[in-house]
């Protein structure tokens, strides 16, 4: 079978929960294949079934053995996610948890939930290993819904909730509890592949834009920065003009960060942002705005700071999420009126507002230095949140 056919099924959960036993008997007694990935992680492979098995050590043990594990986990992880090979792409998750023991499934779930950060939409299935007792079963299952339901950020993966004994069990001299739930398990990781394949692609583009836009934000804050010091020399502010180098600066170094080339459609791109962020009527009346802010004690030149680095910051984070919609395909180099409109939006409705709060905060910071960097400090703060907000990210 070429090892594209495969999917991958990371299989997670505690020391002593029985994940080899597990294991062991989904793979059956055909040919089997390991290979190790360190000394944290396993890949079982055998053409009995039609997924690797990716078994991770112990993540509920001692704090050193739980860091370890889950360190390696996500380092892997975060590797393979960038190489760009989607035959190591994470498809679903078997979480273990042992079936007779109600405790620390929270504590667990979190630890997973750390442990596949990358792999934020993939299914879940949870398995209770050792579930002998027929008659608490049930309940258990109910109790690990209940658990999932409480937790925002995993509820939505969870697909299966399956009891599971994998080896025949002596309760004493007579009584005997058979294997079962393998078949079960087999069955819903086949169902849940197909969707896995697709929500590991989109976890993936979600990471490598995760890790783009937090560059980003680091250019940005150098550009804010500049623009502050620029703002604050003691030349009354009138327009925008004077931040076109930093602006035009911010705009290439993000387009270059996010695969933009240099050609005659992108300038004209480059050149719509520009003018939102120095000759617009937008920036011009955020100038206006801010300059009448009425009982603020600061010299005309923090004011005039604040200005030039609520319009850098505000450009910047429009900018990057302009990029960002390009890079994914949402948009073409070529929708200039929509980038246009959408900066426009952003700076007209929330610019102002923001940079008034900032300037407000500053009041109580004495001039200096220190004001430099608290208004910097300030103005990404405000402006991050308030893109985030508006365009309803949560990472």
């Amino acid at each position: 079978m070429d090892a594209m056919d495969y999917g991958n099924v990371l299989v997670i959960g505690s020391a002593g929960v029985g994940k080899s036993t597990l294991i062991r008997t989904v793979l059956g007694t055909g040919s089997v294949v390991v290979t190790q990935l360190g000394s944290h992680l396993e890949v079982y492979e055998s053409l009995s079934i039609p997924f690797r098995i990716i078994d991770a050590r112990d993540i509920g043990g001692s704090l050193f053995a739980r860091r370890a594990t889950i360190g390696a986990i996500k380092r892997w992880s975060k590797d393979n996610a960038l190489d760009g090979d989607a035959s190591n792409d994470i498809n679903v998750i078997w979480f273990c948890i042992e079936g007779k023991s109600r405790k620390l499934i929270r504590q667990q779930l979190a630890q997973l939930s750390r442990a596949t950060d990358v792999w934020r939409s993939v299914p879940v299935i949870v398995v209770l290993t050792k579930s002998y007792a027929a008659t608490e079963r049930a309940e258990n299952v109910e109790l690990v819904r209940q658990t999932f339901a409480r937790t925002k950020r995993r509820q939505r993966n969870l697909r299966a909730v399956i009891p599971v004994v994998a080896s025949t069990y002596q309760l004493d001299e007579t009584t005997f509890v058979a294997p079962e739930g393998i078949p079960e398990l087999i069955e819903a990781t086949n169902e849940a592949m197909p969707e896995g394949v697709r929500a590991a692609s989109g976890d993936i583009a979600e990471f490598t834009l995760r890790r783009r836009r937090s560059v980003a934000r680091g250019i940005i804050a150098a550009s804010t920065a500049a623009g502050i010091t620029v703002g604050a020399v003691p030349i009354p502010i009138s327009d925008a003009l004077i931040l076109t180098p930093i602006e035009t600066g911010l705009i290439n170094a993000l387009a270059t960060l996010y695969g933009i080339g240099k050609g005659s459609t992108s300038k004209k791109l480059f050149n719509t942002i520009l003018e939102v962020g120095t000759v617009s009527t937008v920036a011009k009346a955020a100038i206006g705005a801010l300059k009448a802010i009425p009982g603020i004690n600061l010299a005309a030149s923090v004011v005039n700071a604040a200005i030039a680095g609520s319009i850098v910051a505000a450009i910047g984070e429009g900018t990057m999420r302009v990029f960002e919609r390009i890079y994914m395909g949402e948009k073409t180099l070529d929708d200039t009126e929509w980038v246009r409109g959408f900066l426009e939006s952003r700076m007209s409705r929330d610019l102002i507002a923001q940079g008034t709060k900032v300037v407000g905060k500053l009041s109580g910071v004495e001039a200096g230095t220190d004001q430099k960097k608290a208004l910097a400090s300030l103005l990404l703060e405000a402006f991050r949140q308030d893109e985030d907000k508006a365009t309803g990210d949560k990472s």
